[in-house]
């Protein structure tokens, strides 16, 4: 299936401070390619991305067990594309192997860091990945041997940037401490929550980060499993991603918030519907392009299962301009949720 002819042109950012540039909107494999879509649509929808000019695709050693590695390299070789075309990524800290000893096979210890990324790169199929995240913050690692193990990384060319996904503020700004004094590479990008309903990490705890170290971010869930794309307005749909059962972190997490945060959430993320046709676009869109119109923001990870589906997230590019500073204050105004200002000291 080729890509729709009226699909904006994908733009591309760059990575916080550094020379590397990636897609606006990316592919991520946590539930998608090798999770709960079957291979050969995970297929279809990495090859409607890349046609639609993607060219980040994330993946993790956790995710399936390391299935959505093996896809993403079963991707590359059938479809024959360049290497030097692709932006991949993968994660280190869960282990694939959930069935073994867990002792050394998981965290930021320089022998799980080391022996996960051979791992990686072999279900990959890859020589190195462009990106390698620390999955979590390992608290009982001590920060030197975690930064030294990624710059390894870097150094024998399994990667060429290394960055967190969930760390706190203060824990990426301690591995720059170590990075700096050691003389060594520090966290280029971060891959935390970030969406219309989860905003206080990004726009309030990191933002000292963009200033001091330039941090990126490769922000996921955008569209917050689906909820901001209104399509739970009337309940749950059966085919929808909260009533499946496959995935336990999923699997009846409506019902688990209780009825009425639920409701009270769905209501608001209803509000959402009129701005959305002011501006021509669907809830989905408009809600990427939020997450878009956020400078400190590289990409926004996306997941799909279905092509259609990635085309209608690519053309979320075009909305981001509709987003005007009126438009924004109109969101705000119905969210009630935008973060403090942070007040400086004179």
């Amino acid at each position: 299936m080729a890509a729709p002819p009226n699909l904006p042109k994908m733009t591309y950012r760059f990575l916080g401070r550094s020379g590397l540039q990636v897609s606006a909107i990316s592919l991520g494999g946590w539930l998608t390619y090798g999770g709960h879509v079957e291979k050969e649509n995970s297929l279809a929808c990495m090859k409607a991305a890349y046609d639609s000019g993607v060219n980040f695709f994330d993946c993790a050693e956790g995710y399936s067990a390391g299935k959505s590695e093996e896809v993403m390299g079963e991707a590359i070789k059938k479809f024959g594309w360049k290497r030097n075309d692709l932006v991949i990524s993968t994660k280190l800290y869960w282990g694939a192997a959930f069935g073994d000893n867990p002792v050394n096979n998981k965290g930021l210890s320089r022998k799980h860091i080391v022996e996960g990324m051979n791992a990686s790169l072999s279900r990959l199929g890859l020589e190195y990945v462009d990106l390698i995240y620390a999955h979590r913050p390992d608290r009982l690692t001590p920060m030197e041997e975690t930064v030294r193990a990624f710059n390894h990384l870097i150094d024998t060319g399994k990667a060429f940037y290394w960055g967190t996904s969930e760390w706190n503020a203060d824990e990426i700004a301690s591995a720059w401490r170590y990075a700096d004094k050691l003389g060594l590479v520090g966290p280029v990008m971060e891959q935390p929550l970030y969406n219309m309903l989860d905003r206080e990490k990004v726009e309030r705890e990191y933002a000292h980060l963009y200033r001091e170290v330039g941090l990126g971010l490769t922000v996921f869930s955008p569209i917050k499993s689906g909820i901001l794309s209104g399509k739970y307005k009337d309940g749950v749909p059966a085919d929808s991603r909260f009533a499946q059962e496959q995935v336990e972190f999923i699997a009846g997490y409506w019902k688990r918030t209780g009825k009425d945060k639920w409701d009270g959430v769905v209501a608001q993320v209803n509000r959402l519907a009129p701005v959305a046709e002011q501006l021509g676009i669907s809830q989905s869109q408009l809600a990427l392009a939020w997450v878009l119109k956020n400078p400190n923001v590289s990409s926004a990870i996306t997941g799909a299962s279905s092509p259609e589906q990635v085309y209608d997230n690519v053309k979320a590019i075009d909305a981001v301009d509709k987003l005007t500073p009126e438009i924004m204050a109109k969101i705000d105004e119905i969210l009630e949720n935008k973060p403090p200002a942070i007040i400086p000291r004179f």
